[in-house]
């Protein structure tokens, strides 16, 4: 079963690679910037659909405004990428956002960062998956419905690239990224081509009536009007989700590698903000109406739509205007979009797994998370993201307006803790800092993460208004509880590292007064005479076996076959008048323990070797549950003597050949 396990494990990982080649997978700017940007990227793929939305709760007029929502928005995006670029110059380590709050705000609010980041990440996965079932279906409509499975089938493949290593992912997912700006672009250049020469048409939802949401029929009007604005805007803060990824990401990069970093978030934010501005204004242009629901809020000719209509994202309606439904382009288009949401979930299979890692370096993740895998990349973190994206998109069924009410709230709140602490350590570089030239460099970007901190605070404020009922709650609470989980892991490991820490009490001159070996028999069989050569061998002060009595007959065989073989050892038959094996074992070393608190004792047990899992369900399972109860008796120690079987043997040359 292992053979085969691990052949799987091949043919889906690849070979595994030395330490060496570490090097060799850091990555150059043209395919860092597909692989941490794709998340950003793609949001504009489901941010201006989030902004319509929103805004069609109060009908078509309001509906007319998203380019300025869209505006606020961009300016965001280009303060945000602006202070990460302040970030990845003074914390290069990959740390991120955890890093600079750990470092200059405190472990409390390190760890507050470090729990929305982790949320926040298994969100873009589910999210991103999502939006991309919604785009396959709008090329194959036979899948309505599907959504969630193939989401689900996405997370699976896209865990198991991420598993064969990061740069070999990268040279994967850069074609289809680059591929996706290009059809995004080309789709404004002609689209605004076309609204300048008079022939650009009209969406097909342009003719349906948006039916307003009670208490909208005014449109914005009032406060409910501002708070409605306001959550508008905060759905478009989707867009923002990502450009973290590149702070945790700079130790991924070639050198010089803060500088490379700094760049590509450079190149993150001029571009992102290109597309969600083409995509805003073409939605405006073409009257791209999307809502919750099509078939209580959109009229037609006054008369509800046909059962069984299926509202398509913007960007496919977009396509499908300027360039038709049946085209070329209008499918380029649209699965171009489709892969790059897919291909953005990749930005958390970058950001989670490192962040996973240093967080078990420091004690608040299991440290199994620290590890690099097979081929270099942090598998156990690969695999613990992909679980919990699977938990949430089978748990909302897929469905992206539920799952983006969750979304952003992590993240604002790591963009703002980050960015307070970089003033934090500005001012305290600014104190130590003589040159002047040095002084000017620190005081600009000090003022740039003021304006970022300012800018991400109020953002949080509104996303909290605005979303806490529609689901921000659920993330929250999400935070709040990995919190808990990780500050209980570290004060588990804290403990533990008190309670080995050596003492005068376990100094290595403090040795037991006596060594007291025992045997455990069941049968005198080869197995049993070499746990005897075994323990004879080690030269203890005192060597008993032990056999318990279940079947009168058989311990009689027991005893006869002992004494043929003349073996100088005394055989205690201990009684069990209930049939147990375990508890009179456990008494009698319990009673040892008490007859001699200092000695040592050291218990034998021999076990078999298997090849084949069932075999291992036939044997050993005695000795494991004594071996469990034995290990935690102070002052005992289990020595487990192997016996291989033939087919241990067959198993060993099979793995030996690979």
């Amino acid at each position: 079963m292992l053979t085969i396990l691990n052949a799987v494990k091949r043919v889906l990982v690849g070979r595994p690679f030395r330490n060496d080649r570490l090097a060799h997978t850091l990555l150059p700017k043209k395919i860092a910037l597909p692989i941490f940007a794709s998340d950003a990227l793609s949001s504009v793929a489901y941010a201006p659909d989030e902004i319509l939305l929103t805004l069609a709760l109060a009908g078509v007029s309001a509906v007319a405004i998203s380019p300025l929502v869209g505006l606020a928005v961009m300016v965001v995006l280009l303060t945000v990428v602006a202070s990460y670029r302040q970030n990845v110059h003074a914390y290069p380590s990959g740390g991120g956002d955890y890093e600079i709050a750990n470092v200059n705000l405190g472990k409390y609010a390190g760890l507050t960062v470090a729990s929305a980041l982790l949320v926040d990440y298994v969100l873009t996965v589910a999210v991103s998956m999502s939006s991309a079932a919604a785009y396959l279906t709008t090329a194959v409509p036979s899948l309505h419905g599907e959504q969630a499975v193939i989401a689900t089938i996405g997370v699976v493949i896209l865990a198991l690239v991420n598993l064969r290593g990061i740069k070999e992912a990268g040279s994967v997912f850069a074609v289809p990224t680059y591929i996706f700006m290009a059809s995004i672009f080309g789709m404004t250049a002609v689209g605004v081509f076309q609204a300048a020469t008079g022939t650009l048409g009209e969406a097909p939802s342009a003719a349906f009536t948006i039916v307003p949401a009670e208490g909208f029929d005014q449109g914005l009007v009032g406060l409910a009007g501002a708070f409605l604005l306001l959550r508008a805007f905060s759905s478009g803060a989707a867009a923002l989700t990502g450009v973290e990824a590149i702070s945790n990401g700079v130790p991924n990069f070639q050198h010089p590698k803060s500088k490379n970093a700094a760049t590509t978030l450079l190149l993150l934010g001029m571009i992102g903000a290109a597309m969600l501005a083409g995509i805003i204004y073409l939605a405006n242009a073409t009257k791209v109406h999307i809502v919750l629901d099509p078939a209580t809020e959109f009229l037609l000719n006054g008369n509800p739509l046909p059962e069984g209509y299926v509202q398509n994202p913007a960007i496919s309606q977009i396509a499908q205007t300027i360039f038709g439904a049946s085209s070329i382009p209008f499918y380029i288009v649209v699965a171009a979009t489709g892969v790059i949401l897919v291909f953005a979930s990749n930005t958390a299979f970058n950001g989670f797994p490192v962040l996973g890692s240093i967080l078990a370096q420091d004690g608040y993740l299991p440290r199994q998370l620290r590890t690099r895998g097979d081929r270099l990349a942090f598998s156990n973190g690969v695999l613990a993201l992909a679980a919990g994206a699977l938990v949430l998109i089978i748990s909302f069924d897929a469905d992206v307006t539920k799952l983006i009410q969750l979304y952003i709230v992590g993240v604002f709140i790591s963009f703002t803790l980050s960015q307070l602490g970089m003033i934090r350590h500005w001012g305290r570089e600014l104190k130590l800092a003589k040159d002047k030239a040095v002084r000017r460099r620190m005081i600009k970007s000090r003022t740039i993460n003021s304006i970022g901190f300012g800018m991400t605070a109020l953002v949080l404020v509104i996303v909290l208004i605005t979303k806490f009922e529609q689901g921000a709650w659920i993330a929250l609470l999400a935070m709040f509880i990995l919190f808990l989980i990780m500050w209980s892991i570290r004060a588990h490991y804290d403990n533990v590292a008190k309670e080995l820490a050596v003492d005068e009490d376990s100094s290595p001159r403090a040795l037991p007064t006596r060594v007291h070996a025992v045997l455990l028999v069941s049968h005198v069989r080869k197995p049993v005479l070499r746990a005897l050569a075994y323990a004879r061998a080690s030269r203890p002060s005192r060597l008993d076996a032990i056999t318990v009595d279940i079947d009168q007959e058989e311990t009689a065989h027991t005893i006869a076959d002992w004494e043929k073989l003349e073996i100088p050892v005394p055989l205690t038959v201990l009684a069990s008048p209930y049939r147990e094996t375990v508890t009179p074992i456990m008494d009698y070393i319990k009673q040892m323990r008490l007859d001699s608190p200092r000695d040592l004792i050291v218990v034998y047990i021999p076990e078999y070797v298997v090849g084949k899992w069932w075999e291992q369900l036939v044997h050993n399972q005695t000795a494991l549950r004594i071996k469990t109860r034995l290990h935690f008796e102070p002052g005992v120690m289990v020595a487990s003597v192997p016996w291989q079987l033939k087919s241990s043997e067959e198993a060993k040359n099979l793995q030996d050949v690979q």
